[in-house]
């Protein structure tokens, strides 16, 4: 904007307001998004379990789902989300941040809407599995999209703790799940898996009315050229007149550093702009490439350790067993030991950082999950025996059940099944998240971010997919055997963190990206700025014209 002058300044102390309670506020109404991504992988495992839903779809023929018809309806969602978080990339930088969150809602309402009219006519397996696929569309804007929004808003300072909040409402999401489903469980008719699809629909309504009321990212309006929008923005985000010397300072560092990021990654076409996220060595620590596939390979290994199988599945699971009575409150037990251990992030993710917490939560998950995978094969899980259906009812179509040889031990997997849930909730839950939103130099950020969340929708539905295979009964059978699996992979986890995930604690996403490129991953910790990119791109201290740094009006032309 020609004669806007910013204040300038090359003290990195001085690059961001205080934070105030208002801005803390605004942040965190963002990440109540998290609460789709969780009650919508919660709910799904009470509904497969209903006996009304089963009749539905198998016709009565059966008292648990194929193990086909169980994984196509639950790895559906994650199909739409895959989708939907990489379209939300390019809509983002079109339409804004926020509205294309709110664009998602509406594709997320419009959806849960279809699920509800399951059993109304039609085929029911049909009308379930399409509503599940539009509502998981919305899911993925919002899961792609929140992450990105809050990871631009929020104060460097607390960035951690604030978007660790995102996967805190993922909790809160599943815990929601898990208690409908409990109380709805004996109901014995078609609201017995209405009531839990239609709670959906709130969700989405409070967001979407919410965001309307916020400001846009303002690295968005840089981004486009909107410079005094931008500062509009930042001054609402930190409780600050827009003159404020705070907010100056600030903006100039996001355009300073957009100038810089344009000069090196050309994104001027739709397709220069996605080739420019695999541009450079996989050997450069700073390279675009490098960056891809370190936010990719976080989301894939944080669904790798095992926990939405827990989730999705620990309901027919525990029940394919025979070793646990009221498997309904187990699962609820294991998604309140999530909720409660999730807020710990908030202290740890800024207290001792990123990489730290990623690398004790791999070692704690990994030693849980073999230990659930020992005990079972030897005294747990796979010991039982069968005795006559107590259920005088059931008993013409099943004679027999199973119950556990060794109680106790049953117990103690339970047990540990609960403190792996603890150490992921802590660590990798919000860690994830919390990277894949800052690693990310500004021009390829939107498409960066939606490319990991594609990843964990990816990895997703391909466990949501194989699950059922291992451990359905006429299937794999796998039963205890299965947290080999999930402890193999926890381990390659650790080795990853080990050697390839950076510190970012403490740093404003413009100084992310400098710390990569004079850094290693393992000495990251280590590294402090000295400069600011104000400074850098020759902007002096005190006040300084916008057009000296050649921030375009990029309204008309924009197209990357």
């Amino acid at each position: 904007m020609p004669g806007a002058g910013l204040a300038t300044t090359s003290d990195v102390n001085r690059i961001e307001a205080p934070v105030t309670f208002k801005a803390y506020l605004i942040c965190a109404f963002a990440s109540f998004g998290g609460i789709f991504f969780g009650y919508d992988s919660g709910y799904i495992n009470g509904v497969t379990g209903s006996e009304v839903f089963i009749n539905l779809i198998e016709g009565g023929s059966r008292t648990t789902l194929q193990g086909k018809w169980l994984s196509l309806i639950t790895s559906i969602l994650s199909a739409g989300t895959f989708f939907g978080a990489l379209i939300a990339g390019d809509v983002s930088d079109r339409i804004g941040r926020k509205w294309t969150v709110i664009v998602g809602c509406f594709i997320y309402i419009f959806g849960v809407i279809i699920q509800i009219c399951t059993g109304t006519g039609g085929d029911a397996l049909g009308v379930i599995v399409a509503g599940r696929l539009i509502a998981g569309i919305g899911v993925g804007f919002e899961s792609a999209i929140v992450i990105l929004y809050m990871s631009e808003i929020c104060p460097r300072k607390v960035r951690g703790a604030l978007v660790a909040g995102y996967q805190f409402c993922i909790t809160i999401g599943l815990l929601l799940a898990a208690c409908v489903n409990y109380g709805v469980k004996d109901d014995n008719s078609r609201e017995e898996y209405r009531i839990p699809i239609g709670i959906q629909f709130i969700w989405g309504v409070i967001l979407a009315t919410g965001l309307f009321f916020l400001p846009d990212s303002p690295r968005y309006f840089v981004k486009r050229g909107r410079v005094e929008d931008a500062r509009h923005s930042l001054a609402r985000l930190r409780g600050q007149p827009g003159e404020s010397e705070y907010v100056e300072t600030e903006l100039a560092e996001i355009i300073a550093n957009e100038e810089y990021e344009r000069s090196v990654i050309p994104t001027n076409t739709f397709f220069s702009s996605w080739a420019a996220c695999f541009s450079g060595s996989v050997f450069k620590s700073n390279s675009n490439l490098r960056k891809t596939i370190l936010g990719t390979s976080l989301q894939m290994m944080q669904q790798w350790t095992g926990v939405n199988f827990i989730f999705y599945y620990s309901t027919p699971f525990l029940q394919s067993t025979g070793a646990i009575s009221n498997t309904f409150l187990i699962s609820l037990i294991f998604t309140l030991v999530n909720v409660c251990s999730t807020p710990i992030s908030f202290y740890t993710v800024e207290k001792w950082g990123r990489r730290p917490l990623l690398l004790w939560g791999a070692l704690g998950m990994l030693i849980c999950q073999f230990l659930v995978a020992i005990i079972g094969v030897t005294v747990g899980f796979n010991k039982t025996f069968s005795i006559e259906n107590p259920d005088a009812a059931a008993r013409a179509d099943t004679p027999t059940v199973q119950r556990a040889s060794n109680p106790s031990a049953v117990n103690a997997q339970i047990a540990f099944i609960a403190i792996f849930i603890f150490f992921f909730a802590s660590t990798w839950g919000p860690g994830a998240w919390i990277l894949i939103g800052e690693i990310f130099p500004l021009p390829i950020r939107s498409r960066g971010v939606a490319l990991s969340t594609s990843s964990n929708w990816l990895w997703n539905t391909i466990i949501a997919v194989i699950t059922p295979y291992m451990v359905s009964p006429d299937e794999g059978n796998l039963r205890s055997s299965v947290f080999f699996i999930w402890g193999g992979l926890c381990t390659c986890a650790f080795v990853y963190t080990y050697f390839l995930v950076p510190e970012t604690k403490g740093l404003s996403l413009e100084q992310v990206d400098q710390m990569m490129a004079e850094t290693s991953p393992r000495t990251s910790a280590k590294w402090r700025p000295t400069t600011t990119f104000a400074a850098q791109m020759g902007m002096t201290d005190g006040k300084h014209d916008v057009d000296n740094v050649h921030v375009e009006n990029k309204e008309k032309d924009f197209v990357a």
